[in-house]
């Protein structure tokens, strides 16, 4: 290894250019791949998390919408549904969602999910980190992406 190194020196001192010349050829000959585009399909479906069919789309000119959610550790969202159709992907942590009928859907990091759609539920980090959902809804203007139920209680 002593005498490889030390050839190295001298052929660098004796050459100068030469190696960065034959290193540059070297390079020319395996060239590093360029970094590609990757594409995953993370959900494709005609229902929500629950199994329910998705409703047909609105006539009439859409409204987008996106929406980034942060749940602390320990958060729980009031109970609610939503009049559109909406779907996600949890970025961090995980968020556990429950329908007023005791179904539970637990969502983890990477993960997309489909929302209920006109079905209250509610959502919650039972976590250790903060959770951060990044919703997208397909939705009109004149619609709210949800509408609260206070009226009933959190357990």
């Amino acid at each position: 290894m002593k005498k490889m190194l030390m050839w190295v020196m001298a052929a660098t001192l004796v050459c100068g250019t030469g190696v960065y010349i034959a290193c540059t050829e070297a390079q020319a000959d395996n060239p590093v791949p360029e970094p590609k585009v990757e594409s995953a399909e993370l959900i494709r479906t005609s229902q929500s998390w629950d199994g329910a069919e998705l409703p047909d789309y609105f006539h009439g000119r859409p409204e987008l919408v996106a929406m980034k959610y942060v749940f602390p550790a320990g958060q729980k969202l009031g109970w609610h549904h939503h009049p559109v159709i909406n779907y996600g992907v949890l970025v961090q942590g995980e968020l556990t969602i429950i329908g007023l009928d005791g179904k539970e859907k637990t969502v983890h990091e990477g993960e997309a999910v489909v929302e209920m759609v006109n079905t209250i539920h509610h959502g919650e980090n039972r976590g250790t980190k903060p959770a951060i959902l990044y919703m997208f809804y397909l939705s009109q203007s004149d619609l709210p992406l949800a509408v609260q139920h206070p009226e009933i209680k959190l357990e």
